[in-house]
């Protein structure tokens, strides 16, 4: 570990810092973070980059489907719903992501 702390820490701090250079850096060095913190990086996009925030959103909905076990159909329409107005650029889908994150627990959470 450097002076600077983990890689995790380093992401955290970055999107605190709204940061998305540094947050990107952090990613690559992690190879993977857990979905919450995926989500921190959606925001960010949204926020910064809204260009690249669709492709993201899909890979997150995709990992969604994989990790949560006990997803329903319904929820992951309305993961699907909330990720489309996230790329219309309703940032308070966010909270809702969060919530739904919460009740399926996915295994890397």
């Amino acid at each position: 570990m450097t002076s600077q702390g983990s890689a995790h820490g380093r992401f955290t701090r970055a999107v605190k810092a709204r940061n998305l250079f540094q947050v990107e850096l952090a990613l690559r060095e992690l190879g993977g973070v857990s979905l919450l913190d995926a989500l921190d990086y959606l925001d960010l996009l949204a926020e910064q980059k809204p260009a690249k925030l669709e492709q993201a959103a899909l890979r997150w909905h995709g990992r969604l489907e994989l990790e949560a076990n006990t997803i329903t159909l319904a929820e992951s329409q309305l993961a699907l719903a909330a990720l489309a107005s996230l790329c219309a650029g309703e940032r308070e889908a966010v909270p809702l992501l969060r919530r739904l994150l919460r009740r399926v627990r996915p295994t890397l959470l």
